[in-house]
């Protein structure tokens, strides 16, 4: 099966501090991979740099065989990776809908002549970008609530309506950020599920996230990173055995590097 995504020997430093050093992995179609360690270990900051919001100070992301270090991201949008974030980047004042349509709209390539004119090719792009997002908030679950304002949502529905929106931009790779981070079980359960359903779909997924049961139950392969660097890695059995990931969850004498924040 052949990589969609390769991360190789990535690595970003803050004010002298390694964030993230000589990381390397790689993601093929249908395989769920999550990257997991303790608070400040680089997981997002990993992110980041993969998803082109931070400028990595040595090697590359590859997505399948082109090299897209540092490129922007909604260039990276059009070549196939959307992401979510640590911190919900919903448009509160919008409805559900038209967060959904939003994502279709990032990953266009229209005629700004067209849309400014109200072509028929431009309405026709329209009409098939409604379409597509209430037929995703089917599938999340949000059908019912298209026309409600997001700010209205319980942070579950929200987390779902993001995910929802991250589709719409018909990734190839899709990056999630602790999607289920304040979930309460039944709204994890319903995600854990989107994921694997996704996942069968070819779409190759990379996953961070804290709750343990759920990076266990559906993940293909694990990454674990300690302090920015990468300590262990294999399929879920072969991690949760591991004595370095114990020793990093159980705490070790030296202080954590401190984790960047989530960016927009």
């Amino acid at each position: 099966m052949s990589t969609l995504l390769s991360v190789e020997n990535i690595g970003i430093s803050f004010g002298g501090l390694r964030a993230v050093h000589d990381v390397s992995f790689s993601l093929r179609p249908g395989e769920i991979l999550s990257v997991i360690g303790p608070n400040g270990a680089g997981k997002t900051t990993l992110f980041n740099m993969i998803s082109g919001v931070y400028q990595p100070e040595q090697g590359r992301v590859r997505l399948a065989d082109e090299d897209v270090t540092g490129m922007r991201p909604d260039l990276l949008a059009r070549r196939g990776l959307s992401r979510t974030f640590q911190n919900l980047q919903i448009f509160q004042n919008m409805s559900v809908l038209d967060n959904a349509i939003a994502g279709y709209h990032l990953s266009e390539r229209g005629s700004l002549l067209a849309d400014l004119l109200h072509l028929p090719a431009s309405r026709q792009r329209a009409r098939n970008a409604r379409q597509g997002a209430l037929r995703l908030l089917d599938r999340v679950g949000l059908e019912r609530a298209a026309e409600t304002e997001a700010a209205n949502l319980s942070y579950g529905r929200l987390k779902r309506l993001e995910i929802a929106r991250a589709l719409a931009m018909r990734p190839k790779v899709l990056l999630l950020d602790e999607p289920a981070a304040g979930c309460n079980a039944v709204e994890t359960e319903e995600i854990d599920r989107m994921i694997v359903e996704v996942a069968a779909e070819g779409v190759a997924i990379l996953l961070v996230e804290h709750d343990m049961k759920m990076v266990m139950r559906i993940s293909n392969h694990i990454v674990v990173l300690d302090h920015g660097q990468k300590i262990a890695e294999g399929d879920p059995a072969t991690v949760s055995r591991d004595p370095r990931v114990i020793a990093a969850y159980l705490g070790t004498d030296a202080a954590p590097t401190p984790e960047e924040p989530a960016h927009a």
